[in-house]
């Protein structure tokens, strides 16, 4: 067993060029309240903050007394620390990897395969599916967000199937007369035209999706738009305004819009984007993330014991972390990152009296 099985980390911050620039990122702005020697680049995008063991960011362990310098390299000598059910579950492994997103543009169109698909997948071609698992994907707004999550109404894809000729020229005649059709039938029926038209949209040559996107801006911005139902859809307008102007756009046509701010489970196979300040991507359904609300007039928070290793997020307040098996404590506050073993017991001890708003990240077998 351990001896040190509580300590902190730093976490690696992934620059993608669809995050949200410099100080105006979440991201960034966690990392520099958690790290007073960060510099923060006001022309380079934080995108991502990634907490776990991925090997491109496994995370750091802040821990001079550790002799593993990374988490990834601690688990692999330490794995009873995971919990016994995770550790045989998950081949001694942490089976799932903790996020932060802040996004300044559309991501990419994505459908994550369930486990078998994804084996499957990945036995056929390695080098674009790495990845064995399957990602139901699980996301927590930090603020207001949008996303795009499953299909509209087919009646209401039909109706801008009339409406928008750009759009109706990338689907197709037959596609598109297909979804009409399937109106009258069963839910299977309309299920495959649905995917026929997905297929033929996302399979546009992409100098032909350029060109009947330069077409409808075009259009739009030199009529009237009144009559027209894609620029009365607040989220295609959005689309067309923005400076990512891609099939993501044309996808908004087809996709529905959850409510702004309210937490979503995305089940593998099942197509969205990623416009999300915060999300957090586990290869497995038993992933779960706790939140932790605690007035700032409490003196101590005892953090739940449990059969599984976690990761513990700051988000707000300052505090001290300690256990009964080590002697030192570990200052955390805001954008601070805490490992906690399987079965470790935690105390919080408030130093301001602000409240506290954390999230913990685990798994629950």
């Amino acid at each position: 067993m351990a001896s040190q099985r509580v300590f902190p980390l730093s976490c690696v911050v992934q620059q993608y060029a669809w995050g949200k620039m410099g100080s105006n990122s979440e991201v960034a702005r966690l990392l520099a309240s958690s790290d007073p020697r960060a510099r923060i680049s006001e022309d380079k995008p934080y995108a991502e903050l990634w907490m776990g063991t991925h090997p491109r960011g496994d995370a750091k362990i802040l821990d001079n007394r550790i002799s593993q310098k990374t988490l990834g390299q601690w688990i692999a000598e330490n794995q009873d620390s995971l919990g016994s059910k995770v550790k045989d579950t998950f081949n001694g492994k942490l089976p799932f990897l903790f996020k932060v997103l802040s996004v300044e543009t559309a991501l990419s169109i994505q459908a994550h395969p369930n486990k078998e698909l994804a084996e499957k997948l990945h036995r056929q071609a390695p080098q674009h599916y790495p990845d064995a698992n399957h990602k139901p994907e699980m996301a927590i707004a930090l603020t207001s967000f949008q996303g795009l999550c499953g299909f509209r109404p087919a009646e209401e894809i039909v109706t801008f199937l009339m409406k928008v000729p750009e759009f109706h020229f990338l689907i197709g005649d037959n596609a598109a007369t297909q979804l009409k059709q399937s109106l009258s039938r069963d839910s299977q029926t309309v299920a495959s035209a649905l995917k026929n038209c997905f297929s033929h949209l996302m399979k546009s040559e992409k100098k032909v999706v350029v060109e009947q996107l330069n077409l409808l801006v075009k259009r739009i911005s030199q009529q009237d738009c009144v009559e027209c139902m894609a620029c009365s859809d607040n989220t295609v307008r959005a689309g067309l305004t923005s400076k990512f102007i891609d099939v993501p756009t044309l996808c908004e046509m087809l996709s529905y819009t959850p409510s702004p701010s309210k937490d979503r489970l995305f089940p593998p196979t099942q197509s969205h984007e990623d416009p999300y300040l915060s999300i957090y991507d586990p290869p497995i359904p038993d992933f779960t993330v706790m939140k932790m609300e605690v007035p700032g007039s409490t003196t101590e928070y005892k953090v739940l014991v449990l059969d599984s290793a976690s990761i513990l997020l700051m988000v707000q307040g300052t505090v001290t972390a300690s256990t009964p098996k080590a002697q030192a404590t570990v200052p955390l506050q805001r954008g601070g990152v805490l490992f906690i073993g399987a079965n470790e017991n935690v105390s919080l001890k408030l130093t301001v009296p602000e409240d506290l708003l954390i999230f913990r990240a685990c798994c629950l077998l």
